[in-house]
């Protein structure tokens, strides 16, 4: 029985030496280690030899499987790694490729909006200013002749952060700041977001105003009129 072990094993070793495919190696594992493989078979047969003799040649016929069993994984893992290299040379990608590039992103309709109005009362002549969105009690109110009892100062309009500081309901803010600081002639458009108390299906807590004034000597209705007139023939 040795005899034939040593040459079982020798032509399991010789066919593992051969196979170049991981589903080749899963046949030949079958054949030699399955239920109905030749080692199996051979552990099977013992029960036809004497008692005394039994544990020597299952000893032999485990040795035998053992050395083929340890063959098997070794040509397993060189057959995955093999395989895996494969993969990875096929599936390379070449960095030095040009990339395909970012598109760039459009700008928001509101600032689009808002840039071309103020490129218009620019050619018109008139600076483009701002001020804080968070205003205080004077310039919000007092100083537009919006006194401490008007309806437009109710808390259902107004967000207040306290009894003295607000988020500017519009922005005529502005105005008063660039007469503070500036003497006429004037000539000033004051774009920006403004907040008020609304929220439904018209309104918003936020949303943008621009406006504008003109402090100069002989200038009259007629420059307004011809001013808005200009402005929406360009806008529209």
């Amino acid at each position: 029985m040795s005899a034939t072990l040593e040459e079982i094993l020798a032509q399991g070793l010789q066919e593992l030496a051969h196979i170049e495919e991981l589903n080749q190696l899963e046949q030949v594992r079958v054949h030699y280690l399955g239920k109905k493989g030749i080692f199996t078979l051979q552990m099977k047969e013992l029960g036809t030899l004497p008692p005394e003799q039994r544990k020597a040649y299952g000893q032999i016929i485990n040795d035998a499987k053992d050395k083929f069993q340890l063959e098997l994984e070794t040509k397993k893992a060189a057959l995955e790694q093999a395989a895996l290299s494969a993969r990875l040379a096929s599936e390379r990608i070449d960095v030095t490729l040009p990339g395909r590039g970012q598109a760039t992103a459009g700008l928001h309709p509101v600032t689009t909006t808002l840039r071309r109005i103020n490129k218009i009362f620019a050619s018109a002549g008139f600076k483009v200013v701002e001020g804080p969105e968070i205003e205080d009690d004077y310039h919000n109110f007092e100083a537009l002749n919006i006194p401490a009892h008007h309806p437009a100062r109710a808390m259902h309009d107004t967000f207040y952060f306290d009894a003295h500081t607000v988020l500017r309901t519009h922005t005529s803010p502005v105005q008063i700041r660039v007469m503070e600081s500036s003497t006429p002639p004037l000539k000033v458009i004051a774009p920006g977001r403004v907040y008020r108390c609304d929220s439904d299906l018209t309104h918003t807590p936020m949303f943008h105003q621009v406006e504008g004034f003109l402090v100069d000597n002989d200038v009259s209705f007629a420059d307004l009129k011809g001013i808005v007139y200009d402005f929406l023939r360009a806008f529209f």
